[in-house]
């Protein structure tokens, strides 16, 4: 399974690194990016912001002595965090751009980010700006390609008008296909990959949800909402059993048979979801599998999105 497109090739899962912030589990993160490595899976996907930087400090001791081709290191910046963990803002002015990037790549102990995106788009600032400054970087040898997150199609054609967008990172999952309608075509017109995140759904397609554990401020968990999704989710359950597989690893199969040009992030901190993930590259799903994985979950009986609302505080307007 490999993604190939403007001279990149990586493997069609990629290693979501958010959840590796916890100090008294460094060392089994370490090890989970190292396995992951050696079983192919180059893309490393962080933010600045994922535990304030202990994701990046994490990542930045795998690749101490590794062959720094081996690791594609995908890096958002942007958001503004207080000292009690709440983010509050959003900051992608071309001025602070430099400053950000400074800090990662210290943490990282890099000398380059493969692919450097703004973690939102403020809609206060044109798009160019933003994207004029990180190609500013591209041209200085510190950022190799360019990404952008979360954003519409018209948004995306504006990106590209300024500098090839190598990737758009977007959610993608059974419970949220929305990007299929506009993102999807536009990326494959211009030649921009995907890198699809939220495959579980925030955890509705883990197989093990629960109602006591749900995120209320997604609309989909929201009361009234949940129990008629959870009897989609078990109707999955049924294919998923027939196959002989967990929910999850058919989630999975089914976002990566969505195209040669889609990457789908697996968040894994630890070893034993590294591995259960991954058996999903070896579930072979004909047309009719993914014709019935959707009849399973219809668009049309999805109650509720999958993404939640967010209001930052600075009053910046951005895309969620």
């Amino acid at each position: 399974m490999t993604y190939k497109n403007n001279g990149l090739e990586l493997h069609k899962i990629g290693l979501g690194c958010g959840g590796m912030i916890k100090d008294d589990n460094k060392s089994e993160n370490i090890a989970t990016i190292h396995e992951a490595l050696d079983f192919g899976i180059n893309h490393l996907n962080t933010a600045d912001f994922y535990g304030f930087g202990k994701s990046e400090t994490v990542i930045g001791e795998v690749l101490k002595g590794k062959k720094r081709e081996n690791a594609f290191v995908s890096l958002k910046f942007g958001v503004l965090a207080e000292p009690n963990g709440a983010f509050y803002g959003l900051d992608v002015r071309p001025l602070s751009i430099k400053n950000y990037l400074t800090y990662s790549l210290k943490r990282l102990n890099l000398d380059y980010i493969d692919l450097y995106q703004p973690a939102r788009i403020d809609l206060g600032i044109p798009v160019e700006e933003t994207i004029g400054e990180i190609s500013d970087l591209v041209k200085a040898g510190y950022v190799k390609n360019i990404g952008i997150t979360q954003v519409d199609a018209d948004t995306l054609r504006r990106a590209n008008s300024v500098h090839p967008i190598s990737f758009i990172e977007t959610e993608y999952s059974l419970f949220n296909r929305s990007m299929e309608k506009e993102i999807l075509p536009t990326a494959r017109e211009l030649g921009v990959g995907v890198v699809a995140f939220g495959a579980l759904a925030h955890g509705l397609l883990s197989g093990t949800f629960s109602k006591t554990n749900s995120k209320s401020y997604i609309p989909m968990f929201a009361e009234g909402n949940i129990d008629k999704n959870l009897e989609l989710v078990e109707q999955l359950r049924k294919i998923a059993d027939e196959k002989n597989v967990t929910i999850p690893q058919l989630a999975l199969a089914w976002l990566s048979s969505k195209g040669d040009d889609i990457i789908a992030l697996v968040g894994a901190s630890r070893r034993t979801t590294l591995r259960d993930s991954l058996k999903s590259v070896d579930i072979k799903l004909s047309a009719e599998d993914i014709a019935r994985i959707e009849k399973a979950i219809p668009e049309d009986q999805i109650a509720g999105s999958s993404f939640p609302k967010m209001e930052f505080k600075n009053g910046v307007r951005f895309n969620s």
